[in-house]
């Protein structure tokens, strides 16, 4: 079988991060169905914070990552946005992933144009007291011992 016969049905195979008319990684409708949105916030829940103090001082997109958090658990947030937000968040925690996290250098990559994608879909929703809240959670993270 060839890469694309093995990709999920929801992944684009043509997913160019140079080219957004090919669309994001993961079809956006499948990010957006109920059990699919509740499965993504307890993948959050559980894994977000524990990884985040893991890797907030290797992460160049941390801020980045904590604001959406916080827009993702803001009430005026729309229902849409979140389960973007949600799925991109919990490829983040996922173990596993299309390019391990402990390969050096590029082992953020994929979650990286995850969060691009995303955000060029629905970054509009973050507002700049996420953005401000999740500053100083990375400061405090990367100060703690």
């Amino acid at each position: 079988m060839s890469g694309p016969e093995k990709a999920s049905p929801y992944v684009n195979g043509n997913f160019d991060p140079a080219d957004s008319s090919k669309g994001g990684p993961i079809d956006p409708a499948y990010a957006l169905v109920p059990h699919v949105v509740a499965l993504n916030e307890r993948r959050v829940a559980r894994g977000f914070w524990p990884k985040m103090r893991k890797v907030a001082a290797l992460v160049p997109f941390a801020s980045e990552a904590l604001a959406v958090w916080y827009c993702a658990r803001d009430e005026e947030t729309p229902v849409a946005a979140k389960g973007m937000m949600l799925a991109a968040l919990a490829y983040f925690v996922m173990p596993l992933d299309a390019i391990p996290d402990f390969i050096a250098g590029i082992g953020y990559t994929d979650d990286a144009a995850v969060f691009m994608a995303m955000l060029t879909l629905v970054g509009k929703n973050l507002k700049p007291r996420h953005r401000a809240a999740a500053r100083e959670a990375v400061d405090r993270l990367r100060d703690e011992p």
